[in-house]
């Protein structure tokens, strides 16, 4: 089969940053998700640790654009159990739905052993606000060279924009964008489908429009019709990880939808392109501009001196892509590798 091509072995050859002989430098990544609403942020959160661990990324740190106490949780214990100390922010402040409070991270986290002992363990207590955490890691980094990957609501990156100078930069939010991001990878919109209100978009318009508008870097979006062909398969969940230990990915999707399912790879692709861009993976409309209408309808029109695109799949892609987050999300952690 095609989807077959990428094979574990090449895999980590590809991850180990060969090409072409050349030692392909680490990507400087800032996570934004609103982990909770969807298992697939956790499985974009997998692939992000597996990178880290290959040289493939320089993880600076992550927020949590979801206003629930297990979103920061899950996060946590993600973090904990991966073996990876990642900086964590919070979101101030939130459109999201109340009721959506996130049924699998709570599970995860609330689960318990036979002694009533949780069964993963935590690390942090509290967090720091998310735009804080946002102007002090931009600061310290060189200019134009930071990737953030946007796979939930724009609140906070809307809310950066705005912050004022302090005592990590005397840059306003905007300017300190603009000086220190390369690119913001974001899941967001709907470019086939002129009626549909997409989730990432639909639960914070005002901070959507606002980051579409404002947003001074290139802005690559990775649209709902490109994840929703890629299916990660409850195959793989159910029998690429007895390695004789509780993983907190598999029973945060074990306990999101009854299995078995194959869930859609929305906020991976996001990661994938931020990461793996030079790759052939995906398509482009080319360049243009991304709008977002008060009732949260996106829409792109062309522009050759435009900042904006959005990322376009084939099925032979989508097959390729597929296998290879198969294959990298089934590897062991390194903190693992040595246990039965």
């Amino acid at each position: 089969m095609k989807t077959r091509l990428i094979l574990p072995s090449l895999l980590l050859i590809c991850l180990s940053g060969c090409a072409g002989g050349k030692k392909t430098e680490p990507v400087s990544i800032i996570f934004e998700t609103d982990m909770g609403n969807d298992v697939d942020d956790a499985l974009a959160l997998d692939m992000l640790y597996k990178y880290r661990e290959a040289g493939r990324v320089n993880f600076l740190m992550m927020a949590t654009n979801k206003k629930s106490e297990y979103s920061a949780a899950f996060l946590d214990l993600m973090n904990t159990w991966y073996g990876h100390d990642i900086p964590t922010g919070v979101v101030a402040g939130s459109n999201d739905l109340p009721d959506n409070a996130g049924s699998y991270v709570r599970a995860v986290c609330e689960l318990k052993d036979d002694d009533g002992k949780p069964v993963f363990g935590r690390t942090l207590k509290s967090f720091p606000k998310a735009v804080e955490l946002y102007r002090k890691t931009l600061a310290g980094q060189p200019d134009h060279s930071v990737y953030i990957v946007s796979v939930g609501f724009s609140t906070n990156l809307a809310q950066l924009l705005d912050t004022p100078a302090d005592s990590y930069s005397p840059l306003t939010g905007r300017e300190l964008v603009a000086k220190k991001v390369r690119l913001l990878s974001a899941m967001m919109g709907h470019f086939t489908d002129n009626g549909f209100r997409e989730f990432n978009v639909n639960c914070d318009i005002p901070a959507a429009r606002k980051v579409i508008s404002e947003w001074p870097t290139e802005i690559v979006a990775s649209p709902y019709e490109v994840g929703d062909v890629i299916l990660y398969p409850a195959s793989s969940i159910e029998n690429d990880f007895n390695w004789g230990m509780p993983h907190p990915l598999v029973t945060g999707y074990k306990n999101y939808l009854p299995m078995p399912y194959d869930r859609q790879t929305w906020d991976l692709t996001s990661l994938l392109y931020a990461v793996e861009n030079d790759k052939s993976f995906f398509g482009t409309s080319g360049p243009g501009t991304i709008s977002v209408s008060e009732d949260a309808i996106t829409t792109f029109t062309p522009d050759p001196d435009g900042k904006h695109s959005y990322l376009k799949v084939t099925p032979e892609q989508a097959g390729l892509i597929r296998q290879h987050f198969i294959d990298l999300i089934t590897r062991k952690p390194e903190k693992y590798k040595l246990q039965n």
